[in-house]
């Protein structure tokens, strides 16, 4: 998602394009199982494994991790008990629950018919968050990599499928077209860091794109960092000092999902249709990247 906009700004910037067309989509509950190996036949007799390819996409093939517990990695090194990464999915939850019920996303979403059940439904709303969530309820769940740990399925982003794109064009495009922009991306930032703390990416990336800008942190309105996991968020809003009143304020993966190639996009629209609804002007997009990355985009409002 992120750096799809990147490589279109990009095309745009070196003269490949005029308008781009970015975006991502990921359909991550049809990620098949594999068996390997079994390409001209399998032997009688055997037993092939059976490998799940979406478990083995979310293990990391350096540190041979498996994500959650980079995000249990960060909730040791900067002291993050569970208490307070089950109070921050709650906050996710409830924030997804008032913008959705002030039809905040309705101006990001666009409709479409689906059959359920041999019944056509008008789809327009996500299905995975889950307002009814309790701070008892979220006590209640197990730490599922760790023991004692925090990653629960109550505070990691869910497993989901969605799709999301974004059309940049240059200034010339803009005029030849009469097409009227949303927002400017400024500038942007790729960054690399331990992959057993991958989650922690976006606490460079952000003051990277913002020493690019010649900005600080008081001069962005709005921060959106992916909830890849409650607890890996909260490292990066610790590290940063952000202030809670800035961040994530419409709820984020934890509520809405984490489709991996789409989440980046979906972020970045967000955020552009609220610094119009809300009359601001600088806001920042930023995730963590599995394998020890972090990446960060700078939006103006025009």
């Amino acid at each position: 998602g992120f750096q799809s906009i990147v490589n279109g700004a990009q095309d745009i910037i070196l003269g490949s394009a005029k308008i781009s067309l970015t975006g991502g989509v990921d359909n991550m509950s049809q990620t098949p199982y594999t068996v390997r190996g079994a390409r001209f036949g399998i032997p009688l007799g055997t037993n092939p494994a059976l490998e799940d390819a979406l478990w083995v996409g979310l293990s990391d093939s350096y540190c041979k991790l498996p994500m959650a517990l980079t995000a249990e990695n960060l909730a040791e090194q900067h002291k993050i008990p569970r208490g307070k990464v089950d109070a921050f999915a709650l906050r996710s939850q409830q924030l997804w629950k008032k913008a959705n019920d002030e039809g905040v996303f309705k101006t990001e979403i666009t409709p479409f018919k689906l059959k359920v059940k041999g019944k056509e439904v008008d789809f327009a709303v996500d299905e995975h968050p889950r307002p009814q969530t309790t701070a008892e309820g979220l006590a209640k769940l197990p730490a599922l990599f760790k023991k004692n740990g925090v990653v629960t399925a109550g505070t990691a982003s869910g497993i989901c499928d969605g799709a999301a794109a974004v059309v940049l064009a240059s200034e010339e495009a803009v005029k030849a077209h009469n097409l009227t922009p949303l927002a400017r991306l400024v500038a942007y930032c790729s960054v690399g860091v331990p992959p057993e703390i991958m989650g922690f990416g976006p606490v460079p990336a952000i003051e990277n794109v913002l020493k690019v800008a010649g900005l600080t942190k008081g001069d962005i309105d709005l921060y959106e960092i992916n909830e890849a996991f409650g607890v890996q968020t909260l490292a990066c809003i610790q590290a940063l000092g952000l202030d809670p009143n800035q961040f994530n304020l419409n709820g984020g993966a934890i509520a809405l999902g984490h489709p991996l190639g789409a989440s980046g996009s979906r972020i970045t629209g967000h955020l552009v249709h609220e610094l119009k609804r809300k009359n601001l002007k600088r806001a920042i997009g930023s995730a963590c990247i599995g394998g020890g990355q972090g990446i960060a985009l700078l939006l103006e409002s025009v």
